[in-house]
């Protein structure tokens, strides 16, 4: 799954991946909002979030390198 997660981000526009890391940022709030009141059924999530919150980054970090 990581490489065509990966595949798919590096297809996105800057914009596209501003979107997609707040909408990351939003849903790990929710999880952790969860895990703090006993909510959370699937506690592994939070670590996928987080991990696909540093992917993304790391797309938008090389993206302005490469314009620079």
């Amino acid at each position: 799954m990581n490489k065509k997660y990966m595949d798919s981000l590096n297809a996105k526009t800057t914009a596209e991946l501003t979107k997609e890391l707040t909408d990351a940022k939003k849903e790990l709030f929710n999880l952790r909002f969860q895990n703090a009141t006993n909510q959370l059924d699937n506690t592994a999530r939070i670590k996928e979030v987080r991990k696909n919150i540093a992917r993304i980054q790391t797309v938008m970090t090389a993206k302005a390198k490469a314009e620079a």
